[in-house]
């Protein structure tokens, strides 16, 4: 069993951008992944036992991030995500202004249907994976994903016939 420190150490960097995804602010995924690395290393003994304790540790963010008492935080990063951009002339920065359109996109969908997509298309997790990572059936990962690909699309086609 490999100890807390040397977990961190090799796991936390890929902790925080996995919460970073999942929040869409670097601030509050630090928050997320302290909290949830505090009740980790108080349980550190279980979780050191298990065959991945790297996914357990995923599922302990993903929870933190889910949380009720979260619920605030998350709107806060909302809103300030769907502020509009003041101009400051031309934008020659074509690729960052998509990625931030991406970025509101994202946090405009459900908790769990982003969860979906950023351990998809992010963690590059299978949906048995995604299943456990969240403890729900495989098939609802299936509709999580499918119903935040068909909200993505449609607010992209919806935007384009403008």
């Amino acid at each position: 069993m490999e100890s807390f420190d040397d977990v961190m150490a090799a796991r936390l960097p890929t902790l925080l951008r996995y919460a970073a995804v999942l929040t869409g602010d670097r601030d509050l995924a630090q928050d997320v992944v302290q909290d949830a690395m505090i009740r980790a290393h108080a349980r550190w003994g279980r979780i050191g036992r298990m065959d991945r304790p790297d996914l357990y540790l995923r599922r302990m963010v993903l929870t933190e991030y889910l949380s009720l008492r979260r619920r605030r935080a998350r709107r806060a990063a909302l809103d300030e995500a769907r502020r509009p951009v003041e101009e400051h002339g031309p934008d020659h920065a074509v690729g960052h202004a998509e990625r931030d359109d991406l970025w509101a996109r994202m946090a405009a969908l459900p908790p769990r249907q982003r969860a979906v997509v950023v351990l998809r298309y992010y963690e590059d997790l299978s949906d048995v994976e995604i299943a456990d990572v969240l403890r729900c059936a495989v098939a609802s990962v299936r509709v999580y994903r499918a119903r935040a690909l068909a909200a993505l699309r449609l607010e992209l086609e919806l935007e384009e016939s403008r």
